[in-house]
């Protein structure tokens, strides 16, 4: 080991010149991944310490359709050092000539608000400003629906059919980043104001929370232990402090991770740099290792002397990568956290470099170690000779053991931190796949340029570019692998997001209405079936009775220990009753018209497979705190995808009679009818929430092209690895070239045909390489539209086509980059110096 050690340090003391490329592949990958994990972990800590900030208290106690009663609010305050009551709801914000309407999330509030934080209005005139003036009450709205309506302070408007007027514009409130995803911006008054319009109606849809501060001795799960006992059956939802934001920290953590796995994909094709590079440094080294074998040293010394040298310059790599990543954001710590959903504050943590640190090393080790395996074949005298030291087999067994053992380590590293084992192995596993594709694609292209050699004869450039793709010692399986991985990315993105545009601009009007309509008094529902049907572009209306409720238990038992953390089981979904099915059942029967007997439930089909429900399974649903508990009559298929109206659950009418509802409805109507349409209802029907189904889907699509815009930076770092491995590949094979120039100007072929010869090359794989990536792009787009997001695929030929040039552009400046010696060298010195 002395002596490998000596070997090494007297190796290394030569500099890393052969290494630029091996140091920049890590660099680039495990600075990617920290990057990522830097910005996650510091949402992760945002929310963590800002819990009671983004909370709105240090624990919450929700209720769906009502408010506390008098003994139920006696015991919430008798827990708390002080107590917010806030409502929150969707209403219609109108100006006085109901010439502009705009849909709003509106919040009542008390005198306590806000319990915790502070509000930040324009002017600032503090929440007391709320009591209003000249007789009216006061409101704050959003900066975004101000404008949309015009208002500035002083002006007045109408909520609810109540005249309210602006005192401020809500730059900021504390609590909003608990809230989650609202179609409607925000809109504040005061909690009494509110109670004097019909907004807060039996059967209207709201949701009231109550904010806590705990007094002195009194801890989070003791209050949490109370409360759930206190009210078991009541439709209490419990949050606290520990857990502020539930949906933001999900959504982080998964697209956190996503983006992790994009970057060991960017490392994945920084193993192809490393494994050229290694392999490149190994022919470099045959006459100082077969010096060393001559000398006496073992097998075993020599490659501990390798194995010393690389292990140094993976360390020097991971820690470039680190300071990289460093750098980069607490340089960018300023934009970062202006545009993220929470307050975070960018700081190093340990966890994430940790991770990228471990990617990175067992990345290195896993493609150095192929090459590096073949030390153990050579023999001091065929390390002389050219044509056998370029044989090339596969390692021994016991290395082919040692590197699947870091294969399986990295996958279990990459499990364990992202701890979703379905999503880390499906990205992973789609990684492979695209890699093998490559590589497949790779060979058959050599062996096409093979045969096509011959028939391009008559093209001397054609036939050279052809020749050299197809030799034994070509390039393009680097090229493709470096490139296509990252291209690929890039094409699914382009792919997706064009499917999911496609799919609201063309899809949607055919399908959609052109609103949703809530909380409909049922006795106005005939009124306003009728108004709607006044307009002549109005094709449909529905409506359908509506509650709301929570799914709480499945046969008696608590229902996510029965079926883990399904969308359905998470808050409250709408619920409603029907005499007669609106869908075609896929199993059991309907109950009869006039039923009277037990409680029954129809659930649709689809969501029913999922929770692992069967005909007869009892429901637990709490509704305006009381648990109805059903027997599964029937399956349905509820098509949610038209954007119609559709529920998971629909009750037999004796189950929900005499509860207090609203109707929902669904007006089908052309875009020119929209606008007649929304102003109609602000003015006759006031307490009408209206949902524009367009403005809400163009709200979903900009977050969807924010998210891909995200992955696709991530893809860019993998884009970038696989052009410095093109630029690797290209500097490496200088000298094939230059003896290939060389034997074509002994031909008698000049330099601009060689030059044409080089560029056709480039072009070739590059192209192949983009329609390669856009094949395995689409089917991946494919697969994520069709399975995950139930739309339908169209491929887009732009973003198809940008991705083919895209290619063509880099394997072409990667390879003129290089192309000057090799076009100037003279023929005669580079064949004397291969003799």
């Amino acid at each position: 080991m002395r002596l490998a050690v000596t070997i090494a340090r007297a190796e290394l003391r030569s500099g890393i010149k052969g290494f630029r490329i091996f140091l920049l592949c890590l660099m680039l990958g495990v600075a990617a991944i920290a990057a990522v994990g830097l910005v996650r972990e510091a949402i992760r800590a945002g929310l963590a310490d800002q819990g009671a900030v983004l909370l709105g208290g240090q624990a919450q106690l929700e209720f769906t359709y009502r408010r506390a009663t008098a003994p139920e609010r006696d015991w919430i305050v008798a827990q708390a050092a002080r107590v917010s009551e806030v409502v929150d709801l969707r209403s219609m914000a109108t100006t006085g000539d109901g010439a502009e309407t705009a849909l709003t999330q509106l919040k009542g509030v008390d005198e306590n608000w806000p319990l915790v934080g502070q509000v930040v209005l324009d002017p600032p005139v503090g929440v007391a400003a709320l009591a209003g003036q000249g007789g009216l009450p006061g409101a704050f709205l959003d900066p975004v629906l101000a404008d949309r309506l015009a208002l500035k302070p002083g002006d007045r408007f109408r909520l609810g059919g109540q005249d309210f007027v602006l005192m401020a514009r809500l730059v900021s409130e504390p609590d909003a980043g608990g809230a989650g995803m609202a179609f409607g911006a925000r809109s504040v008054v005061a909690l009494s104001a509110l109670e004097r319009t019909p907004l807060l109606a039996p059967g209207s849809l709201y949701e009231t929370q109550y904010r806590l501060t705990l007094p002195e001795g009194q801890t989070l799960p003791a209050l949490k232990s109370a409360a759930q006992k206190r009210f078991d059956g009541a439709g209490m939802r419990w949050s606290d402090a520990r857990r502020a934001a539930p949906a933001v920290e999900r959504f982080t953590d998964r697209l956190g991770s996503f983006l992790v796995l994009v970057g060991l994909a960017g490392l994945a094709v920084g193993g192809v740099g490393i494994f050229a590079t290694v392999q490149a440094w190994i022919a470099r080294k045959a006459a100082t290792i077969a010096t060393l074998r001559a000398l006496g040293a073992s097998g075993a010394t020599i490659r501990g002397a390798f194995l010393i040298q690389l292990a140094a310059l993976t360390v020097l790599g991971v820690l470039a990568g680190l300071a990289l990543a460093a750098a980069l954001v607490l340089a960018a710590q300023g934009p970062i956290a202006a545009a993220m959903p929470v307050p975070v504050t960018v700081t190093l943590a340990a966890r994430p470099l940790l991770e990228a640190a471990i990617y990175g090393t067992l990345t290195a080790a896993i493609f150095a170690l192929w090459p590096l395996a073949q030390l153990s074949e050579l023999r001091a005298a065929t390390l002389y000779r050219e044509a056998q030291r370029a044989r090339r087999g596969l390692p021994g067994w016991g290395m082919l053991a040692l590197i699947g053992a870091l294969t399986a380590a990295l996958l279990g590293a990459a499990v364990a931190f992202s701890g979703l084992p379905a999503l880390t192995l499906g990205t992973l596993g789609g990684v492979a796949g695209a890699l093998l594709a490559l590589a497949f694609a790779a060979a058959g292209i050599r062996r096409l340029a093979r045969r096509l050699g011959p028939q391009s004869a008559r093209f001397p450039a054609l036939h050279a570019a052809l020749a050299a793709i197809g030799a034994p010692r070509s390039e393009a399986v680097a090229v493709i692998l470096a490139l296509g991985l990252g291209l690929s990315v890039l094409a699914a993105v382009g792919q997706v997001e064009s499917g999911l545009r496609g799919a609201i601009a063309k899809d949607l009007p055919k399908l959609a209405p052109a609103f949703f309509l809530m909380d409909i008094p049922p006795p106005d529902r005939p009124a306003l079936v009728e108004r709607m049907q006044d307009f002549a572009g109005v094709s449909r209306v529905d409506t359908v009775p509506m509650l709301r409720g929570i799914l709480t238990k499945i046969n008696g038992e608590d229902a996510r220990k029965v079926a883990g953390e399904h969308w359905v089981l998470r808050g409250d979904r709408g619920v409603t009753f029907a005499e007669t099915p609106r869908e075609k059942l896929t199993a059991g029967q309907w109950w009869p018209k006039d039923y009277a007997g037990p409680p029954l439930v129809s659930v649709s089909a689809k969501e029913a497979a999922e929770l692992g429900l069967k005909l007869g399974d009892r429901l637990t649903v709490n509704i305006l705190g009381r648990d109805i508990e059903a027997t599964i009559s029937s399956f349905r298929d509820v098509d949610f995808s038209t954007m119609g109206i559709g529920f998971v659950l629909t009750f037999s009418p004796n189950a929900l009679a005499g509860a207090p509802h609203t109707e929902l409805a669904t007006i089908y109507a052309p875009p020119a009818e929209e606008a007649p349409i929304l102003r109609a209802l602000s003015k006759e029907f006031p307490t009408v929430t209206a949902i524009p189904v367009r403005e809400a889907m163009g709200r979903v699509s900009d977050a969807l092209a924010a998210i891909a815009r995200a992955v696709a930076l991530a893809a860019s770092v993998t884009l970038l690895t696989g052009f410095t491995v093109l630029l690797g590949a290209a500097a490496a094979g200088e000298e094939a070239r230059a003896r290939e120039a060389a034997l074509l100007k002994t031909l008698g072929a000049t330099r601009g045909l060689i030059l044409r010869s080089f560029a056709l090359r480039a072009l070739i794989l590059g192209a192949a390489s983009g329609a390669i990536a856009v094949a395995v792009g689409a089917l991946a787009g494919w697969a994520v539209l069709r399975f995950v997001m139930e739309a339908t695929f169209r491929f887009d030929p732009v973003s198809a086509g940008g991705i083919v040039l895209g290619g063509m552009a880099a394997v072409l400046i990667a390879g003129l980059l290089f192309a000057a010696r090799p076009l100037s060298v003279r023929p005669a010195q580079v064949l004397r110096a291969q003799d």
